[in-house]
């Protein structure tokens, strides 16, 4: 019973990768399409000339492509910077921490301390008053 349930947990999330994947992966072909596509007359030089002259439907499509490429890394920037600020809060967090338990760890170690020398004070009185106990019964 329990043998076919990890099996069927393991189905899921390889098909869930192999849905992510194959998503990415058409994402990345059309943007290859695009790019081929729109831009591949620029690559080629004009008969005659050298130089290959711009014309503003080539110009917009470099800033077409340019928008694309800037919202589709945009999103992952955004991701890294909210990653980064919340690594850089908990490093905060975590550096306060390690403060506060030394701290606690100090007090502890001067209260046993304070401890010990009580306990050591009480013991010698004690020994002391029985010493004097035995003199008296002694004497």
């Amino acid at each position: 019973m329990n043998a076919t349930r990890p099996e069927k947990i393991e189905s899921t999330e390889t098909e869930t990768v192999d849905n992510n994947l194959a998503a990415v992966t058409e994402v990345e072909a059309g943007i290859r399409d695009f790019v081929r596509n729109d831009i591949a007359y620029l690559r080629r030089p004009a008969a005659g000339s050298t130089e290959t002259p711009l014309d503003p439907s080539a110009d917009a499509t470099v800033t077409n492509v340019n928008s694309l490429i800037q919202r589709v890394a945009g999103t992952s920037l955004a991701e890294i910077e909210n990653l980064i600020s919340e690594l850089e809060s908990l490093r905060d967090l975590l550096h306060a921490e390690g403060q506060r338990v030394q701290r606690e760890i100090s007090g502890y170690a001067q209260l046993s301390q304070a401890a010990m020398k009580s306990t050591r004070m009480i013991s010698d009185n004690v020994a002391q008053w029985k010493r004097a106990a035995d003199g008296l019964r002694n004497s």
